[in-house]
């Protein structure tokens, strides 16, 4: 079965950053085509902005943050975002996560924020942190 997150952009600065925890193993999932990351546009871009931003602490080259972004869009599920929802949370780069969650009518978003997230539930949608989101579906290791 093919699982739709919503990954918050420090999930995937996570995953990158260690190969040990659960952001990893998310990735890895996605990845193997267990999970299919739900994407629009504007995260995409947010993605790439803080990927940029922490290219030296990743150890990343540019090559690395394009094949990255690159793999994320091919194996992502893209969305158009018809209208904005704006301003339902405090921080702009989380608004992007919800907004493409609503628009693709997406069960969950997984972050490590969670209470940054505070009123997602109002659009159904659920908040994992990255392990919860791995025993819910039984993948954790």
């Amino acid at each position: 079965m093919q699982y739709r997150p919503v990954l918050d952009t420090n999930v995937l600065v996570a995953g990158l950053r260690s190969h040990r925890g659960a952001s990893h193993r998310l990735l890895r999932l996605i990845e193997a085509g267990t999970a299919r990351p739900v994407l629009s546009v504007p995260l995409v871009f947010e993605y790439e902005a803080i990927l940029r931003r922490e290219a030296s602490v990743l150890r990343l080259t540019d090559d690395d943050i394009n094949a990255i972004l690159d793999d994320l869009c091919m194996l992502g599920e893209r969305h158009l975002i018809h209208f904005l929802w704006r301003p339902t949370l405090r921080d702009p780069g989380d608004e992007l996560v919800l907004e493409v969650a609503v628009a693709a009518q997406c069960p969950c978003i997984v972050t490590h924020n969670v209470r940054d997230f505070g009123g997602a539930e109002r659009f159904g949608v659920a908040l994992f942190t990255p392990r919860d989101w791995l025993r819910m579906r039984g993948e954790e290791r």
